[in-house]
């Protein structure tokens, strides 16, 4: 069904069920696997601030892109850098290229009133995209 899955990741402990997810349709439908992670920068008082050090982010990006190789899934992907408000768009900038049939992301839960002020990628990605998207709830963690 799904032949080209792109997986949206950021810092968050949250990307781990993403991938995660990602990685078991990929291999049930020996489908390939494009992983992009936004190196996200902000404005504040007129200057741009980076809310991630390009090392983390690469760090993070070969350590995801390592873990889906492992499973056997066909995986690449790359860094893309962008303001936070625009990285909705990027992603779906990225899924076109790709040409993916599925995004995958995972939603970040806040209250509806911080989501007013600061909106969640995830629901700016389901409104415009083209293509199926699923999120992924993040996984409370096993003790």
């Amino acid at each position: 069904m799904f032949e080209r899955i792109l997986v949206a990741i950021d810092p968050s402990d949250a990307r781990l069920a993403a991938l995660s997810t990602a990685g078991d349709m990929a291999r049930l439908m020996n489908a390939r696997v494009h992983v992009v992670h936004a190196v996200t920068s902000t404005v504040a008082a007129g200057n741009v601030l980076e809310l991630e050090e390009e090392d983390e982010g690469r760090a993070i990006l070969e350590e995801s892109l390592a873990g889906l190789r492992e499973l056997g899934v066909d995986a690449d992907g790359h860094l893309v850098h962008g303001l936070t408000q625009e990285v909705a768009g990027v992603i779906s900038a990225e899924a076109q290229d790709f040409k993916a049939d599925l995004i995958v992301v995972s939603p970040h839960h806040r209250s509806s009133i911080a989501a007013l002020f600061n909106p969640r990628v995830s629901d700016a990605v389901a409104h415009a995209s083209r293509v199926a998207v699923l999120l992924v709830p993040e996984q409370p963690a096993t003790p």
